[in-house]
């Protein structure tokens, strides 16, 4: 026998063994991986249910919160003041006294004047007793009535002066902090104090004119700021301005947001929500999502063989909210997703739900003291 047929003959043998023994090994390999997926604890998930909600598009803007009357009281002569009547921060009603001016020669002048009122008032009642009688001229009479009518016209004008030197609030409101004292003189113009009405505000904002079209009185908005903890408040738009503006083809709008606890600070900067084409839609949690390059996937909970397992299935989104998504196809109300566990959980396995997340409880509270993904 020649040494390459010995040598080929040899690696045929070799190669025949090494097939008998991979045959005998590959059964015992299925049942080993079979056991071990058997002795294998099922993933611990948390899952959600695809609940029908309201959605809508978002067009983002930043706006400046105002008071829906606002006001600089200011004094109307050049006078020493007199008495303060309001405390910073205050609570004001409309008409309430605020500052009271110098006005001792105008209360002076007023009793003159009253006085001077009540004599020709005295004499004309004795003209029109005489006129009975036929005993006085018809123009002593009309005299007297002008004489009457002029200090009462008197009367008028001093307590005019009076009430210059009298400063109330013209509407209610909320003062701020006072810029005068007792005893300092001020001049026509001064400032005294500021008063805003903000149990409503108004929020102006700018959006591109793009959407001039769908906007309208009435559209609901959604505004919040860092500087008030990031709480949201709900408003309508009031008002759209009739101009665009041709520098930067936005339009100005103006919005109002009920203030009634007095939380939101005229002046305050304002994230705003401007929500249009609001519609009925699906929603899950956006933590159920699973992106693939462009499509999305979600593992949604099924029941096999009288235990809870998860199929992986592709959904079409929408909009997105916060914390959730808009489903546009893929799945039904009521369906439950996974929304937490999902990395070490495979499409088809068995799991064990821990907790259904309907948004009742916080999620700290549901896994405290547990470990998502593991048994």
């Amino acid at each position: 026998m020649s040494h390459r047929t010995f040598t080929r003959q040899r690696g045929q043998r070799t190669r025949d063994g090494l097939l008998i023994l991979l045959a005998l090994l590959l059964p015992l390999s299925g049942a080993a991986i079979a056991q071990a997926e058997k002795s294998t604890p099922p993933q611990t998930v948390i899952v959600a249910p695809a609940v029908a909600g309201t959605v809508a598009d978002r067009v983002e803007a930043i706006g400046t919160a105002r008071a829906d009357e606002s006001v600089l009281i200011t004094a109307n002569v050049s006078e020493k003041i007199q008495s303060i009547h309001f405390e910073d921060g205050q609570q004001v009603a409309a008409g309430q006294v605020l500052v009271v001016l110098e006005q001792a020669e105008e209360q002076a002048n007023l009793a003159q004047a009253q006085a001077l009122l009540g004599e020709r008032e005295l004499a004309l009642k004795r003209l029109l007793k005489l006129e009975k009688n036929k005993l006085t001229a018809p123009d002593l009479i009309d005299s007297a009535r002008s004489e009457v009518a002029q200090a009462r016209a008197s009367i008028r004008a001093i307590q005019a002066r009076i009430d210059d030197r009298t400063v109330r609030a013209p509407f209610a409101g909320k003062v701020g902090l006072r810029h005068v004292s007792v005893g300092a003189l001020v001049e026509a113009a001064d400032p005294i104090v500021t008063l805003d009405d903000t149990r409503v505000i108004k929020l102006d904002f700018t959006v591109p004119a793009v959407f001039l079209a769908e906007l309208s009185t009435g559209m609901p908005i959604e505004a919040s700021a860092r500087a008030l903890g990031d709480q949201v408040y709900q408003g309508t738009v009031s008002s759209v301005d009739s101009r665009v503006d041709p520098v930067t083809r936005s339009v100005r709008v103006r919005a109002l947001l009920p203030n009634a606890d007095g939380q939101i600070v005229p002046g305050v900067l304002m994230r705003v929500d401007l929500l249009r084409n609001r519609r009925e839609a699906l929603v899950i949690p956006e933590a159920a999502l699973l992106p693939q390059g462009e499509r999305q996937f979600v593992l949604v909970r099924s029941e096999k063989d009288g235990k809870d397992t998860v199929a992986r299935r592709p959904v079409q989104i929408g909009a997105r909210l916060a914390g959730r998504v808009e489903v546009i196809d893929g799945l039904s109300v009521g369906e439950q997703v996974v929304t937490h566990g999902a990395i070490k959980v495979k499409p088809g396995s068995a799991v064990r739900v821990l907790a259904v997340d309907d948004g009742s409880t916080e999620l700290s509270e549901i896994i405290k003291g547990k470990t998502l993904g593991e048994p």
